[in-house]
């Protein structure tokens, strides 16, 4: 009988190796997306004019402020997008290459901003699982010993079995939310780069 628990709890830890193998990016053992780490976004592969330099942040009108507030919000789709950046080009006939410019910078940094919060999050959220996974690996091992023992102690052998079927719970709920968290930069990256191709496409030739 106790081989035969023995297994049983083995092989319970083995269907749990693929979850816990967290990374894909062995270069950085706390990201545990498929996707690959991109921390910062870089404007100028996005935007096709420079940047004009001034000595102090440039300062949007009320309008170009409200216009970029409004596109950078997840909520509002890419066919949205769309139609208010024709609708601002229409109110703002007299916009300059390097007023557009300034626009796109603000809506630039404000996902960008997002995007490098949301990683570091991630990042967080990956040491718990780590840790996690740590937690459990030990609670199996402590297990296998108790019942190598000739004489083991079954009610912490019980303790440790409804332990680990807790965090093994808890383990595969956060896999599953992390595979929806990890597609999130890159759907912001997607959205900004479409945003600049949007808003490009009003620019005076």
């Amino acid at each position: 009988m106790m081989p035969m628990r023995r297994k049983l709890y083995t092989a319970v830890f083995i269907a749990l190796i693929p979850a816990i193998g967290l990374t894909e990016d062995y270069s950085d053992p706390t990201w545990p997306c498929v996707q690959r780490k991109v921390e910062n976004l870089s404007l100028g592969i996005m935007w096709p004019h420079l940047v004009p330099e001034t000595p102090e942040p440039a300062t949007l009108s009320a309008s170009a402020q409200r216009f970029a507030d409004t596109v950078v919000l997840r909520r509002v789709s890419l066919d949205q997008v769309d139609e208010i950046t024709a609708t601002f080009a229409q109110e703002e006939p007299d916009l300059t290459t390097d007023e557009y410019t300034l626009i796109f910078q603000e809506i630039f940094e404000n996902i960008n901003r997002d995007r490098q919060r949301l990683i570091a999050g991630i990042g967080r959220y990956s040491l718990s699982q780590i840790d996690l996974a740590a937690r459990i690996d030990a609670a199996r091992v402590e297990m296998d010993s108790e019942m190598a023992k000739d004489d083991p102690d079954f009610d912490r052998v019980d303790q440790l079995e409804e332990q680990l079927d807790w965090d093994q719970r808890i383990y595969r709920d956060r896999a599953q939310s992390l595979l929806y968290v990890c597609e999130t930069p890159v759907i912001l990256e997607k959205r900004v780069y479409a945003i600049a191709q949007t808003l490009a496409q009003h620019v005076p030739d």
